[in-house]
């Protein structure tokens, strides 16, 4: 069994979450430009921008793993779970209710938050995993990129992947792959916080790092409320240079 992990708040873990938030507001930018036609990128078929997308997701949900290990390493505590589960249910309802507004039918009905959410229920009964989570988090990767059906093209089954289609929808990440990143994360955690802690610990003073891990900390609160700053101040731009 890996070796278990010593703290459940690591600066560096925080760091890398909010320079992963970092990553996704710089997305999301060049995304709303695009959108408000400021820039001609194409986040559908570039290359680019769905490598970019994927590496950002990778590095976040991998972080939800590591994070699942660190609050839970000795037990539960079910009263802090409960109420972070919640949060992010209501969150990802909320997220669900705006894009409904703005996008009608390209809704986000099972974006990051909602999957973060599913993998936040399904994650704890890994945390004991060991080298299992290694091996089955390889295994779903594998089997997802490899195996679509139509049975999945449903409305009422879209949420688990396998899909022969990607949905019309503005987020999408299904429990298929993505649960086997936050199974690989589960796995790696151990390992990860031990080099954090012995290679990058006597960095936490620094400026950058300290900033990243505020970010990192508060990563919900940025997620909720980037992008509607971000479109209210591109529209106000919109209005008054037209």
């Amino acid at each position: 069994m890996p070796a278990r992990v010593h703290s459940s708040r690591l600066v560096p873990v925080d760091a890398l979450r909010g320079f992963a938030i970092v990553l996704m507001v710089i997305y999301h930018f060049c995304f709303d430009l695009s959108y408000f036609e400021l820039a001609p990128f194409d986040f559908y078929q570039d290359r680019f921008w769905l490598n970019f997308r994927t590496l950002i997701l990778s590095l976040f949900l991998s972080l939800v793993g590591v994070s699942l290990v660190l609050a839970n390493q000795s037990r539960i505590n079910v009263r802090r779970y409960l109420r972070r589960l919640t949060l992010l249910v209501a969150s990802a309802g909320l997220v669900s209710l705006t894009t409904w507004w703005m996008f009608g039918e390209r809704f986000v009905f099972f974006g990051v938050l909602h999957f973060i959410a599913v993998a936040s229920v399904l994650g704890v009964l890994f945390i004991r995993g060991g080298w299992l989570n290694l091996i089955a988090g390889v295994a779903v990767i594998l089997f997802a990129t490899r195996y679509q059906s139509a049975w999945f093209d449903t409305p009422g089954r879209r949420w688990i992947g396998l899909m022969t289609h990607k949905p019309a929808t503005e987020d999408y990440v299904p429990l298929f792959p993505w649960i086997g990143v936050v199974l690989l994360g589960i796995f790696a955690a151990p390992f990860i916080t031990r080099w954090l802690q012995t290679h990058m610990q006597g960095l936490s003073d620094a400026v950058p790092i300290r900033w990243l891990a505020l970010a990192g900390r508060h990563s919900l609160v940025i997620y909720l409320m980037h992008q509607p700053l971000l479109i209210g101040a591109l529209s106000l731009f919109v209005k008054v240079t037209a």
